[in-house]
């Protein structure tokens, strides 16, 4: 299996700009960002509800569009599934009309079998008759995917899947969700800016940023070694500062001086062109009430505390940094309890956790 998208969109004074590529049955690629950012929009592209102004976008070597080609198919020729946020269910269908609907092109006891075959497969047995209206939220989830699914398409788009189901509900159906997309044959795009969502459901990741996609990473890469601002941000990094290479550059790591905390921290991960923040992750931090403790570390930040908030399950301390902007610390109730007392603390940030950002305006 596999999927490119190269695609751009003029929409008023928004621009969508969007490449990337899912290129096994098995992988879930995510689409992760910001709300108006152009997720939306591109799946919209992909399923032929909207068209580009240009680009391709290929299934299986089949052109769905292509700009230059003049090659423009219609959504129920492409064999794509697209399951909308309100999973856009026809009110007046009954349960098995709705999914029977997504079996397009087959003969009417074929229809009559797919319909059978995802009732059993998504639990709706003893429902089949009833309207949306008369159903609940996880259910008209379930009827949506069973529609899809009944069409037997190449690909799954998946649109805030979750927006409108709450508690327990929304993590039963992510649980059922994730043993569908896994044994579907096929790959899948999600779109959400949820990241944990995204951490726990998917295997690759795309960041979009005003309209602009950015490099695929792996999973692990957009949590460990994010290389832009807008990825660290959406990946959930607390702790952002303009910052600028101070010496060696390079692969081999640098110091990075940061400008809002009044330090200059050494990392080791690689150096991406054009660096403008440096972000640390609050839980990653280390703190000592005694200053000699840190003595001999690299990377020590003296700073004063602020406020200390008792969140659910953790502790959030907020820092002051010589230059004068706030640092988030995260940790767990028991290893913050033996310094509650304490207003000063040097805070440790390991070379290894010090992350080296572009694409922000350092300005």
């Amino acid at each position: 299996m596999s999927l490119v998208v190269d695609v751009r969109k003029r929409l008023g004074s928004f621009s969508l700009d969007v490449s990337f590529e899912v290129e096994s049955s098995s992988e879930i690629l995510a689409l992760l960002g910001p709300s108006g950012c152009g997720k939306s929009l591109t799946l919209k592209c992909i399923a032929g509800v909207l068209t580009p102004d240009e680009g391709r976008v290929v299934l299986n070597g089949r052109a769905l569009f292509d700009s230059a080609a003049r090659v423009n198919l219609p959504p129920r020729a492409r064999r794509v599934g697209y399951l909308f946020q309100q999973y856009a269910l026809f009110p007046n269908m009954t349960v098995e009309a709705n999914i029977g609907a997504g079996a397009v092109g087959v003969s009417r006891e074929e229809r009559v079998r797919r319909v059978a075959e995802q009732v059993r497969a998504f639990h709706l047995e003893g429902i089949e008759r009833l309207r949306p209206a008369q159903l609940s939220g996880g259910q008209q989830q379930r009827v949506a995917l069973a529609r899809i699914l009944a069409g037997d398409p190449e690909l799954i788009l998946l649109d805030e899947p979750f927006s409108a189901l709450d508690g327990h509900l929304r993590w039963e159906f992510e649980m059922m969700l994730s043993d569908t997309l896994r044994a579907f044959p096929g790959g899948s795009v999600y779109v959400s800016h949820n990241r944990d969502e995204v951490y726990r459901l998917c295997d690759t990741v795309c960041v979009v940023a005003d309209g602009r996609s950015e490099e695929k990473l792996t999973i692990p890469e957009l949590f460990s070694t994010p290389s832009t601002l807008a990825a660290a941000l959406i990946s959930g990094c607390k702790n952002v500062s303009r910052a600028r290479v101070a010496g060696e550059g390079g692969a081999r790591g640098a110091t990075l001086a940061c400008d809002d905390w009044g330090v200059e921290l050494r990392t080791t991960l690689p150096v991406p062109p054009g660096v403008t923040h440096a972000g640390l992750r609050a839980h990653y931090l280390r703190v000592h009430a005694d200053p000699a403790r840190a003595a001999g570390e690299p990377n020590v930040i003296p700073c004063a505390v602020d406020r200390v908030i008792d969140s659910t399950f953790s502790t959030i301390v907020m820092l002051r940094t010589p230059g004068g902007a706030l640092l988030r610390y995260e940790c767990e109730k028991d290893a913050w309890a033996p310094l509650a007392g304490a207003r000063e603390l040097a805070v440790v940030a390991d070379p290894s956790i010090v992350m080296p950002l572009s694409g922000g305006d350092a300005a």
